[in-house]
């Protein structure tokens, strides 16, 4: 096997980030509105079981300290 020479490694890179440049003008974007709403969505269900937990956490707990007594 002949190994590349770094002139042919250098193109084979330059070609890689021209493909990435291209592909990556291909993409459509999401808008902000749309950005905006899956974040209140994220944070609104990240608290929801943030506080289902915590119930649990309280909860458990709280049998946990009757069958200790």
């Amino acid at each position: 096997m002949a190994t590349e020479t770094k002139v042919e490694q250098k193109g084979k890179l330059a070609a890689y980030i021209n493909g990435v440049k291209v592909e990556s003008k291909k993409v459509v974007w999401p808008s902000l509105k749309t950005v905006m709403n899956y974040t209140a969505v994220v944070i609104a269900v990240s608290i929801l079981i943030s506080l289902i937990i915590y119930g649990l956490d309280l909860g458990i707990g709280y049998l946990y300290s009757l069958i200790i007594k």
